[in-house]
Order: C-alpha cells, then sequence, then structure tokens
C-alpha cells in the first residue's frame, strides 16, 4: 500500500519541482525539498497511517503542496544556517568514509552508561515513541526522562 502510494507520488516528480521553483527557489534546492517532502510524507504513512488519497487513483495535492510550502518555510527560516554545496564538488564516496569507527565509540560508551540512562536513549532515539508518550506509558515524569536523554545525547556528541 505505502509503495503504491509513494509510486503514484512519485509520477508527479516534475509537478513538485514546479512548485517548489514557484516559491522562488533554484532548481537544486527544489529538488532537494521534493525529496524531503517524500521522505515526510512515507514517515506519516507508515508511522501515522497518514491517507493521502482521494480515492484510490488521486493524490491529495493541497496535502502534498502544504507539505512542500512548510519545508521551504523550514528552509528560510534556518537558511542562514545552511550551506548548500553543489554536487560537482564534492569528491568523497561512500567508501571514502568510515563510520564504523564512531559507531564502535558510541555503543562503547553507551554500554559503560548507567542501564537507566542507556534504557531511556535508545528508546526514545529508535524513534518509535515521542517523549511525552513514553512517559505517558512508563508513569515517569516527562522532565525526568527529557533530561537523561539530553545528557546521554550530549555525552555521545562529545565523543564525536
Amino acid at each position: 500500500m505505502i509503495q503504491e502510494t509513494m509510486k503514484l507520488i512519485a509520477k508527479k516528480h516534475k509537478d513538485w519541482v514546479q512548485i517548489c521553483m514557484s516559491f522562488g527557489c533554484k532548481k537544486e534546492l527544489a529538488e532537494d525539498l521534493t525529496q524531503e517532502m517524500y521522505i515526510k510524507i512515507m514517515l506519516l504513512i507508515e508511522k501515522k497511517g497518514l491517507d493521502i488519497m482521494y480515492n484510490e487513483k488521486e493524490i491529495n495535492y493541497y496535502y502534498i503542496f502544504k507539505t512542500l510550502r512548510t519545508l521551504f518555510y523550514d528552509y528560510k527560516r534556518k537558511g542562514k544556517n545552511i550551506n548548500l554545496v553543489s554536487i560537482e564538488n564534492v569528491k568523497l564516496s561512500i567508501n571514502d568514509v568510515n563510520y564504523q569507527e564512531p559507531y564502535d565509540k558510541v555503543q562503547k560508551e553507551l554500554s559503560q552508561m548507567f542501564w537507566y540512562d542507556r534504557k531511556v536513549f535508545e528508546i526514545i532515539n529508535s524513534g518509535d515513541e515521542s517523549i511525552a508518550e513514553f512517559s505517558r506509558k512508563s508513569k515517569i515524569q516527562y522532565y525526568s526522562l527529557y533530561n537523561t536523554y539530553q545528557k546521554v545525547k550530549k555525552k555521545l556528541k562529545k565523543l564525536l
């Protein structure tokens, strides 16, 4: 079901790029925003059960438009902190980046943490539920979970 919906949305790729360009974006940025929209829609369909179809063959164009516009506004709001790099300037291949060493450092640090801190971080970081949902289910105060998560995240960021 998700794949069919995403295929229908992807068939209108040029339309989505044109919509982004109508906001005043260059083609590269319009393509990036469109890709972000695909990811956002797919996650909403998977996790929240979003129904983006009017019937089995017609896409809700207005929802797509609103998503693209929101992504564009987010980009503009954060735009001063974002530097676009043309793909031609990137000379790294995926094999040039070593992910294993930082991953091992993070896993080692997590294994040495107090079990509660590690478990709270893993549950919240998995993305299956928000801190608020986890707080309601576990009956642990929201701020306790939030502070624990932030503490662990800060500690792990220092490693990297």
